[in-house]
């Protein structure tokens, strides 16, 4: 299908191969190219079509110009592998840039950056239509604010930092936090309780998990509304580069075309930055900080400033991006604060009490937390959720140095009920449920606010942290405080069952070890079970609650 790339369809520059050059010399997937005639503008495609034969392969390769070297050579980046390439090969400017099939035809298919089919699916039909990568941003009189909240149904993002539609978020988070699974439950998220269309890139990640999220959208029946282009980490730095904007001008034609509301997820932003560092360092460029391109900005801008609101229709766009050596001031990350109205940040050290999703609550910010937008009863929720966190973060090295018991009696309520906040910003994920057997929570916003208002309000102080880990909506915590109650009336050995249903109860003997010792946050029950609850609770990251202890 390299044929269709850039066949003129942008109505500018010479098709059917009348512009013919050769191939001078060939660097890696850096190709210089001699036309004698006309040169090629910047970012034109360039075919290299070799029949088999003569001992060569058969070849047919997309490049784009990327720099003019003076009198008739430009310099090209291959968009494949530049094996068995020769010097003297002809070399056809198409005309256009490269281009990729949008509509309805794209829907349930996975592509790669050139528009072409790799689910070995049916061929697209000839003659569909295509629109080119690179595109001009939506004009400043087409924009529209973005003042509504997009219902993630998780309740850490919900309730501090909550996704504005039509907007931009940013998923940051080292290696193994949880980055692809929080995005892999976003697209369940949209296609079934949004049932709106959803458009995936894959850009230079594992293809083990573009598979798995190939499998498991067939299964979950969301596959339909979804598109999908990969250009995963065995490709060259080039395809990893444009194969964002592929995936976003196949978005960007239902918002113009549909009028839609459409989702963006890139997979993995900090992949896009990273092509574009080899791509400069290929191209002979200075590099800038930390061995950066110097074009860092203007093609983060050029990317971003596309992904928007316009009277016609929305894109919204969730990013995960890698933060190398979890510093947040690195160049690659910095460069994409700018752009975005909300970042949920993932934490190594959340993750390792085992609370997910691992998302920071106070380093998780959102333009839409606001009153007016959201509502009195959100927005204040939210801040002294916040506020009791930043609190309980505060005491930590005096409860590591002095114990629990030298706090105020303020102070103990505190810690008790962050605690329990910090337990419920956890949830299961539908696309977790086979490793962690718990069957994934969708939460409606106002249950959201009303579950932590009640906790706020010191209404469930008499339950057990550990009851609140791994739930949905408050009433589920409660359902099972009360089953576990009417159960402890009944045998010690039934409440030993129900034990065992407890998230930490993976440490064996040792937590059996600790369940007559007294909960770290002063809390006190007299059933056996609730005292084994509270041992579970104390989670391995508490090592304030053993020294206390």
């Amino acid at each position: 299908m390299a044929e269709e790339n850039g066949s003129g369809s942008n109505g500018k520059g010479k098709s059917n191969g009348s512009n013919v050059g050769r191939v001078e010399q060939v660097t890696g997937v850096v190709v210089d190219a001699v036309f004698p005639d006309e040169l090629p503008e910047i970012y034109t495609a360039l075919k290299i079509e070799i029949a088999e034969g003569d001992g060569r392969a058969e070849m047919d390769l997309v490049c784009e110009v990327q720099q003019h070297l003076g009198d008739d050579r430009v310099r090209a980046i291959a968009m494949d592998a530049t094996d068995g390439l020769q010097r003297g090969d002809e070399m056809i400017d198409t005309g256009g840039p490269i281009t990729v099939p949008v509509g309805d035809v794209t829907l349930g298919r996975i592509f790669n950056l050139l528009g072409e089919p790799i689910d070995e699916g049916e061929p697209l039909e000839e003659g569909g239509e295509r629109w080119p990568i690179h595109r001009s941003a939506p004009n400043v009189e087409d924009l529209t604010p973005t003042q509504e909240i997009l219902a993630t149904g998780i309740k850490v993002v919900d309730l501090l930092a909550p996704y504005p539609k039509g907007g931009k978020v940013g998923l940051f988070g080292g290696a193994g936090v949880g980055k692809t699974v929080l995005i892999q439950e976003l697209i369940r998220t949209i296609g079934e309780e949004h049932e709106g269309l959803s458009a995936f890139c894959g850009v230079g990640e594992r293809s083990r998990e573009g598979n798995d999220l190939w499998l498991e959208m067939k299964e979950s029946g969301v596959i339909d509304k979804t598109m999908l282009v990969f250009g995963q980490m065995n490709e060259p730095p080039g395809a990893r580069l444009r194969v964002a904007l592929s995936g976003l001008t196949m978005a960007e034609y239902f918002r113009e075309s549909g009028g839609q509301d459409v989702l963006l997820f890139i997979d993995n932003i900090f992949r896009f930055v990273q092509a574009g560092s080899e791509v400069s360092a290929l191209l002979g460029r200075m590099p800038s900080a930390v061995g950066y391109q110097p074009t860092l900005e203007t093609e983060m801008g050029e990317l971003q400033e596309r992904i928007t609101s316009t009277d016609q229709g929305s894109v919204t766009s969730v990013q995960a991006i890698y933060v190398p050596a979890d510093d947040l001031t690195d160049p690659a990350p910095a460069s994409v604060f700018a752009h975005l109205n909300a970042t949920t940040t993932l934490s190594r050290a959340i993750s390792e009490k085992g609370i997910y999703p691992a998302v920071d609550p106070l380093d998780s910010t959102s333009t839409i937390l606001k009153p007016e937008i959201l509502g009195e009863d959100h927005y204040n929720t939210a801040t002294e959720v916040q506020e009791v966190l930043q609190r309980y973060k505060e005491l930590q090295d005096i409860i590591a140095i002095l114990g629990i018991d030298e706090l105020s009696d303020e102070d103990k309520q505190t810690v008790s009920r962050a605690r329990k906040i910090e337990r419920f910003l956890s949830q299961p994920f539908f696309v977790a449920e086979a490793f962690t057997g718990r069957s994934g929570e969708f939460v409606p916003v106002e249950e959201t606010v009303r579950g932590f208002r009640e906790i706020l309000d010191g209404e469930h102080d008499d339950v057990p942290e550990g009851a609140f880990y791994m739930k949905g909506g408050i009433d589920q915590v409660l359902e099972e405080v009360k089953g576990s109650k009417n159960g402890g009336s009944k045998s010690s050995s039934d409440d030993d069952e129900e034990d065992a249903d407890e998230p930490d109860d993976e440490a064996g003997e040792d937590s059996e070890e600790g369940s007559d010792e007294p909960d770290a946050s002063a809390e006190s029950d007299d059933d056996e079970g609730s005292d084994d609850d509270d041992s579970n609770s104390a989670d391995d990251d508490d090592s304030d609650s053993g020294e206390e202890k």
